[in-house]
């Protein structure tokens, strides 16, 4: 677990789609209902690692490894676990582009407000995501992250008005999984919506059975995607690894090169 929540964060940095030190993802911690693994406040996405996780329980308590925890991050997190143990093992909150351009618009007359099914990926999610129309500024209390944990009404993904998505999944993988899959969603609504042409909406039985289709699929294809990216990422750090001396190779050349330009140039200007 701690292997594949460092893995996302990581990701998550690649695929840009976090912002500065901000936003976070947590895992529960196996075997139980109220403590979960988190990133420590102030580190890069890209500079998480599975040794460098904290462990907090769901009084603030830091368990394992050091803080500090943002308090944001506790407040949203601790509430969504304790809200479904099971279904809620995993929980991502970014503030993803396309995503959260979709949390900025709706609510006014005719105006599309959250996900619509105008593409195969938007079914993923089809009577799977909810719309909280009440921002009230930083998460700071429990009242707050209650609140929102209510707002997501059982469902996988929450939309949060004038903020961002929060991504839920029983495991790590499937998480993952439907926070990519989303972005893509909204990345395709959003561009198919700027053309100001009307959206073409699949029909409502196909929704179903389609959501039906992944549903059965989500454990094994989320943990395919998760690992097919480990695999990318083992192999970029290969990469550089075997890079490295060729690189300092050519800084030493360089150095030597550069020393007898200036041991000629002296010479010269001796005679």
């Amino acid at each position: 677990m701690r292997s594949d929540l460092a893995l996302v964060y990581n990701l998550l940095h690649r695929f840009k789609l976090n912002e500065g030190a901000c936003n976070h993802l947590t895992a529960l911690l196996p075997g139980t209902t109220d403590q979960f693994l988190v990133n420590r406040y102030g580190l890069l996405w890209s500079e998480v690692t599975p040794e460098n996780l904290v462990l907090v329980d769901a009084s603030g308590h830091v368990l394992e490894g050091e803080g500090p925890v943002e308090v944001t991050a506790f407040q949203i997190h601790r509430a969504i676990h304790l809200a479904d143990p099971e279904k809620y093992g995993c929980v991502l909150h970014t503030h993803m582009p396309y995503a959260t351009a979709l949390c900025c618009i709706g609510g006014h007359g005719d105006a599309v407000r959250g996900l619509v099914n105008c593409h195969q990926n938007s079914l993923r999610f089809h009577n799977d995501w909810a719309f909280d129309t009440k921002f009230q500024g930083l998460v700071h209390d429990n009242t707050e992250g209650d609140r929102l944990a209510s707002a997501l009404q059982g469902k996988r993904v929450l939309l949060h008005s004038n903020h961002g998505v929060i991504v839920c999944g029983r495991s790590v993988a499937e998480a993952f999984d439907d926070l990519y899959y989303l972005e893509r969603a909204c990345m395709h609504q959003v561009l198919a919506m700027s053309t100001g042409q009307p959206l073409s909406l699949v029909p409502e039985p196909i929704a179903i059975a389609t959501k039906r289709e992944f549903d059965l699929e989500k454990p094994a294809s989320a943990r395919l995607h998760l690992d097919a990216w480990k695999r990318e990422e083992a192999r970029d750090s290969l990469a550089k690894a075997s890079s490295a001396p060729m690189q300092h190779l050519s800084a030493m050349l360089l150095a030597a090169f550069v020393g007898v330009l200036v041991s000629a140039a002296l010479l010269v200007r001796r005679k």
